[in-house]
């Protein structure tokens, strides 16, 4: 006999037996702020601050193995979102050179000098102006380290929001390494009225890139203070328009990029990208803590290609171990957002010029970042 797909009601209702930290039960006290269904599969999210994460791990484990007993469930995760007051101004940091005007870069074998304009300030830039004024909520995607899947991650969290109504910018700020071109397909220009660069569009998204200026296979050999031109450029001499949530793609480390965008934009806060071994959890906890010193509020981690589905036989392997994000947030104290597996279909979008929450809606990888930017909005709203 065919068991009937659980219903959110009825998974509700069960939910009401589980406790939360004030003794009331987790429903009555409001911290169930999103429930998903598909499947057989439960995705449910909790709010929480930080001074309860300790306390609500242990709420969570409980509402993941109650609903694990319920009928129809096959398997279910629970996730915690952050919700605490917003961080406190960031300490002054030394400013930044003036924005400055990109254009096409010419043909070349390597650029040493930025694209014809380039660094070439209009003097419109007064240092400590804030810019993305008209942008409600900025979240930055940042890593320890690179290879972790961090501009994947970004460009399906802000596909993501995009998908629920939300006005959304996406920046790549990793000027060195730029990809967003060759993951939205985008290999047109961007246009210029005036001074101002106008964003690129594609799927309901207004973008920037260098990857729009540079050839795919051109290196830039720039210094600190052309990439942090090029950087201003972006944030403020490009026409974004009234946005609700822009998405920084932030370049791996801890360097000028980071410490330019604490200085320069209200930061809603920030998702730490990490996969689940030692190696790259190290370089995390030195991502958390440099946005913690700089006053930028922590949203969480969130552990991408946590595991590898076979799609033949459908067997989960941990490649890369597994849990360690997990483990390495409660440990510091912020938010666990959630795994990402490790998927082809993740790959193939992404060569393909278009995000997996787009060409493969159904799928476990769409799933779980439309999940993680449901869990990342809340947190910011």
């Amino acid at each position: 006999m065919t068991v009937p797909a659980p219903r959110e009601d009825e998974l509700m209702g069960a939910l009401r037996a589980v406790a939360g930290p004030d003794g009331r039960d987790i429903v009555a006290a409001g911290l169930v702020d999103g429930l998903q269904i598909k499947d057989g599969l439960v995705q449910l999210a909790l709010r929480s601050d930080r001074a309860q994460v300790g306390r609500m791990e242990r709420v969570a484990a409980e509402a993941a193995a109650l609903l694990r007993r319920q009928a129809g469930v096959l398997n279910a995760s629970v996730v915690l979102t952050a919700h605490r007051p917003a961080a406190p101004a960031a300490p002054a940091i030394p400013a930044a050179p003036a924005a400055t005007s990109l254009r096409a870069a010419p043909a070349a074998s390597s650029l040493t000098e930025p694209p014809r304009g380039v660094m070439r300030g209009h003097g419109e830039d007064p240092a400590g102006a804030k810019f993305l004024q008209s942008v409600r909520r900025v979240i930055a995607v940042a890593s320890g380290k690179g290879g972790v899947g961090k501009s994947t991650v970004a460009v399906n969290l802000a596909a993501s929001l995009a998908g629920m109504g939300l006005r959304t910018g996406l920046i790549d700020a990793d000027i060195h390494g730029p990809s967003m071109g060759r993951m939205l397909g985008i290999t047109r220009q961007p246009e210029t009225v005036g001074k101002m660069l106008q964003p690129v569009q594609a799927f309901g998204l207004k973008t920037m890139s260098m990857a729009y200026l540079v050839p795919e296979d051109q290196a830039m050999i720039w210094r600190g203070p052309m990439v942090m031109g090029a950087l201003q450029q972006m944030l403020g001499q490009t026409e974004w328009g009234e946005l609700d949530a822009m998405v920084i793609d932030l370049p791996p480390g801890t360097g000028d990029a980071q410490l330019t965008l604490a200085q320069r934009v209200v930061v809603a806060g920030a998702v730490i990208v990490s996969t689940p071994q030692d190696i790259a959890l190290i370089d995390a906890r030195r991502g958390v803590s440099m946005f913690e010193k700089v006053g930028v509020r922590i949203l969480g981690v969130v552990e991408n290609m946590s595991f590898f589905h076979c799609p033949n036989c459908g067997h989960d392997s941990h490649i890369f171990g597994h849990g360690g994000a997990q483990t390495e947030a409660r440990r510091l104290g912020v938010p666990f957002l959630g795994e990402i597996p490790l998927l082809l279909d993740v790959r193939q979008a992404g060569d393909a010029g278009q995000p997996i929450v787009l060409a493969a809606p159904e799928s476990a990888g769409a799933v779980a970042f439309r999940m993680l930017a449901k869990t990342v909005w809340g947190s910011v709203e």
